[in-house]
């Protein structure tokens, strides 16, 4: 498949939200508990730093996304963080990894220095052995810092990498 990774367009969004809250709904790897509508999807997308969409080249249709934006203020604001949603569909043709070179260049592009990952979940072993692939270090082990949508608890794994 030949992608083409670049900013998110206001047509893009129907399918980002599709994309977003798939992984929510999973309830194995993002944080947030409550979907996105049309209304609050828009407002988080252009809240972000830096947003962009893999589309297939193929077919035009979008496949994946990613979020980055800095991960604290003041005199930790060069560093940045990153999430990465792709299409259930879609998962297995490295689209992630594509989606993770990416912003490593455009954090570097807007500035940052760090780019971290704050919450890893442990069982996520394909988004763990991509980030080690691609040269970042993981800083520990933080027991059982993640809720799953079953109300057990997970170990999340922060790693990071300098832009």
């Amino acid at each position: 498949m030949e992608l083409e990774i670049r900013s998110y367009e206001e047509r893009d969004l129907p399918k980002m939200i599709e994309i977003w809250n798939e992984v929510v709904e999973e309830g194995i790897a993002f944080p947030q508990e409550e979907p996105l509508d049309p209304v609050s999807g828009r407002a988080f997308f252009a809240g972000q730093t830096d947003c962009a969409v893999a589309v297939d080249r193929a077919d035009g249709a979008v496949c994946g996304l990613y979020i980055l934006h800095p991960n604290n203020v003041g005199r930790c604001g060069h560093i940045c963080n990153a999430s990465y949603a792709v299409a259930a569909a879609r998962r297995g043709q490295h689209i992630g990894e594509a989606l993770v070179r990416h912003s490593l260049v455009r954090g570097r592009e807007r500035g940052f220095r760090v780019l971290q990952f704050n919450a890893v979940v442990a069982t996520n072993t394909h988004a763990r052995r991509l980030y080690e692939r691609l040269g970042f270090t993981q800083l520990g082990v933080i027991p059982q810092g993640f809720r799953k949508k079953d109300g057990s608890y997970e170990d999340i794994c922060p790693y990071c990498r300098a832009l």
